[in-house]
């Protein structure tokens, strides 16, 4: 992040132009927090690129997780349940897990449910539009367990959970979604990201019971060179069930939750000072989070990261890139970000799918251990 302009302001030149943020409000120094990097992605140019959430950068689960405390504690305290969680995906179903377990810590009274690209082959509740992504679509499933569904049905509080809102177009789609399928009994709103450039658009469009939680309050301009080619984008929109169906039996976020256990790699030994790094897979990260939170706990020097569907252009704050076949068998690329070969001593891979349905393009070059959901 390197300009002239005022100290709370910082830019970025990009290939595709260049992004100038002003910063009203953050809890942390802002490089301490997001660094930038380009989309291939014809739609939009720019990304930011949380260093706190163990998405794109490998992260200590100790970070993570003071960022999600930090979040639920910007959360309103008195917002009347029962509060509905989503958390979006695939970036932020993390993050949204991470936030409502430290706001369930002191109330009973919430769920969490996210959004995502899997069909189950249970009952769809509604689906809704990310129109600037490089995969637009959202399905939201209807919980099976009654008493799930119920606090769903009837919650009076909405935190739609995300890691960054840049124009709060997707929150406004998503509300819209909800209440057109059914959720009539909401009174709050909130809009929970880590980074939030939006400017109120989300109050400006639902109205006074919208607010926002985040650790940055801010504003952006892109200032587009339109003489720059646009990229080709990888296709990584499928919505379908692909060769490795999912289980609903192994949910831990899609049907909707209030807990989830701690399950995998739970025999794990290792050496003093090794160095460790557990990889999530596409949307299911919120288990390998917690081994690796346990792992931290035990003494291991531990990062988290995952892989995404999301096709970023090397430079900036995206140093190292892998591309491989997805694994739910939907014959789309994947990608690794900033984890390269002899980076870690052990490199652990989980996966809701099975064994087998992980890409030998990711296993081999990283000598990677592969840990299943066998929940």
């Amino acid at each position: 992040m390197d300009c002239n302009l005022a100290p709370k302001t910082l830019c970025a030149k990009l290939k595709r132009g260049n992004l100038e943020l002003k910063i009203e409000e953050a809890v942390l120094p802002p490089e301490n927090l997001f660094g930038f990097a380009e989309r291939r992605n014809p739609k939009r140019a720019f990304l930011f690129v949380s260093k706190v959430l163990g998405r794109h950068i490998p992260v200590r689960p100790s970070v993570m997780a003071a960022s999600f405390d930090r979040l639920a504690d910007k959360i309103p305290a008195d917002l009347p349940g029962p509060v509905l969680f989503i958390g979006m995906a695939e970036t932020a179903v993390g993050l949204g897990a991470g936030v409502h377990r430290a706001f369930s810590a002191s109330r009973s009274d919430s769920v969490y449910l996210t959004s995502t690209r899997h069909p189950l082959g249970t009952e769809l509740f509604t689906r809704f539009e990310e129109e600037h992504s490089h995969a637009s679509a959202h399905l939201l499933h209807l919980p099976v367990d009654p008493s799930i569904r119920e606090m769903m049905l009837q919650a009076q509080s909405l935190v739609m959970v995300d890691d960054e809102a840049s124009t709060g177009k997707t929150f406004i789609n998503l509300h819209k979604a909800l209440k057109n399928a059914g959720l009539k009994n909401l009174k709050r709103v909130v809009t929970c990201v880590l980074t939030d450039w939006s400017n109120g658009a989300v109050r400006k469009a639902i109205g006074e019971s919208a607010e926002t939680a985040a650790l940055i309050n801010g504003s952006y301009k892109f200032h587009e060179n339109l003489d720059s080619p646009l990229p080709e984008m990888p296709d990584v929109g499928s919505v379908s069930t692909g060769k490795w169906p999912l289980s609903a039996h192994r949910d831990w976020g899609r049907l909707g939750v209030q807990h989830v256990e701690d399950t995998l790699g739970l025999n794990l030994q290792f050496q003093p000072g090794e160095k460790v790094i557990v990889i999530g897979t596409g949307e299911f990260v919120w288990r390998p989070f917690l081994l690796a939170e346990r792992l931290e706990r035990a003494g291991v020097d531990v990062h988290f990261s995952s892989t995404t569907r999301s096709p970023i252009a090397l430079g900036h704050t995206i140093e190292h890139a892998m591309s491989f076949s997805d694994n739910y068998g939907l014959g789309i690329p994947n990608f690794l970000y900033n984890v390269e070969a002899g980076q870690f001593d052990r490199v652990l891979i989980c996966t809701e799918t099975p064994a087998q349905a992980l890409s030998s393009e990711l296993i081999k070059p990283l000598n990677a251990e592969v840990i299943c959901d066998e929940k």
